[in-house]
């Protein structure tokens, strides 16, 4: 007997996909640039009669072509932070080398020290990142300090006044901070936008299945039909042409039953299935109260003000709304009002609350993931509110065609949703159109 498939697993937000870090192959990639780098500066120098320790020079940057060399020959492979890290160390440790024998602070390419931490603050965790910015700036006191001089052509040493050479220092010190700083903070507000954007399509493949379940449905029950009538009407001539035999009658009459039970379960799923599917349209005030009914029980009073028109009744848009609807009961102080109004070209669907309102810093960045802050999360048990649900309506709502308008009002937050009306206005008599199609 072969075992059934386990059940899809859910998957929640926490287990959402981390970008792995950087490729060793693209730290490989980007080290030949320095290496060439490298060498067009040994060339010009040489070139411009610039006397420095050539030998040790040229070892280091050979050492890191020997590197890259063992890395194309290693067979493609997961990245491990680990491994990251010591790449990236690797090359902090040649560039500074090549910085205490070049001149140290005198050098003018020494700013190249900083990016193998500007590159960890953008593909390893803050740990990491800390670690190799205090290597850096340590390394760089060192080739400050022990630095070889470099020579003109006439033998003058190239060197800097003190108090240039300690502001250079102060410079890079201040560099590795703030380009780390930068690139990690980027980074981090990228891979959260990343991560809303993984959530809102998993709520809209969620209401999709939803949508699409009671066509499958429909279609089940239709399918099924005419082979349980056949069954009904053998069970039936059976019984006529056995009636000399009452050891089979009770098999016969069990039979006829769980037919008939079949046919019933069949019968109700068509119905369910073609109900969902008028429900494709339905009045504007039905489809905000589905979006408002979770949270009318919350202690504040939620009132709907609605024309009689009837809409599209998608799922992603109710999802949206009753995110919105939500965040308004949250900071309501008794009241929420969802009033819809309707001209000649738009549909406008209002959402006030008498709360606190939105703190004016914020209005620009409202619908961005992960925003928190506002006014009277305390008095919520810590909950900040107008992060990834915010961000996921937005998104939804935009896709259906809407437009999102956030502000304050005197008291409490308004938000304003308008759609064209072709967008969102539909017809109740149409024809339905068929069933949708379920790919297994």
């Amino acid at each position: 007997m072969t075992p059934s498939p386990a059940p899809p697993r859910a998957v929640s937000l926490s287990e959402t996909p981390q970008a792995e870090p950087i490729r060793i192959r693209t730290l490989a990639l980007l080290r030949w640039f320095a290496i060439a780098g490298q060498l067009a500066a040994v060339t010009v120098a040489w070139s411009m009669g610039i006397s420095f320790a050539m030998a040790p020079v040229l070892a280091l940057i050979a050492a890191a072509a020997a590197m890259n060399l063992w890395l194309f020959l290693q067979p493609p492979s997961r990245t491990s932070p680990r491994q990251a890290l010591i790449q990236l160390g690797f090359d902090l440790a040649q560039i500074s080398a090549l910085m205490a024998l070049t001149g140290g602070l005198a050098n003018p390419f020494a700013l190249l020290v900083l990016a193998p931490v500007t590159i960890a603050a953008t593909s390893l965790n803050v740990r990491q990142t800390l670690a190799l910015g205090l290597a850096t700036m340590a390394l760089i006191t060192l080739a400050g300090i022990f630095a070889l001089p470099l020579h003109d052509a006439s033998g003058t040493e190239l060197s800097l006044a003190p108090i240039l050479a300690l502001g250079h220092w102060v410079a890079l010190m201040i560099g590795v901070m703030f380009f780390a700083g930068y690139a990690h903070r980027v980074t981090g507000e990228l891979a959260a936008t990343s991560n809303a954007l993984f959530a809102t399509q998993m709520a809209l493949a969620r209401e999709q299945r939803l949508q699409h379940l009671g066509g499958v449905v429909a279609a089940a029950a239709h399918e099924l039909g005419t082979p349980l009538a056949t069954i009904k009407l053998i069970a039936a001539e059976l019984a006529d042409e056995l009636a000399d035999r009452p050891d089979l009658q009770q098999d016969l009459a069990d039979l006829r039953g769980s037919a008939e039970r079949c046919g019933a379960i069949l019968k109700s799923m068509g119905r369910a299935g073609k109900d969902d599917l008028l429900l494709r349209v339905a009045p504007l005030r039905v489809v905000l109260e589905d979006a408002a009914e979770p949270h009318a029980g919350r202690g504040r009073d939620v009132r709907i003000i609605a024309p009689d028109l009837d809409i599209h009744r998608d799922p992603a848009v109710i999802h949206a709304l009753r995110n919105l609807i939500q965040n308004a009961v949250d900071f309501a102080g008794s009241r929420v009002v969802i009033e819809a109004v309707a001209d000649a070209t738009h549909l406008r669907v209002t959402i006030r609350d008498d709360g606190p309102g939105y703190p004016p810093a914020l209005l620009a960045r409202i619908g961005d993931p992960y925003l928190t802050g506002r006014r009277g999360s305390e008095a919520r048990g810590g909950y900040e509110g107008m992060g990834l649900g915010l961000f996921i309506a937005k998104t939804l709502l935009e896709r259906s065609g809407a437009v999102l308008a956030f502000s304050n009002a005197q008291p409490g937050a308004v938000v304003e949703v308008c759609w064209p009306l072709e967008r969102i206005l539909a017809d109740s008599r149409a024809a339905l159109g068929e069933n949708p199609h379920h790919d297994p």
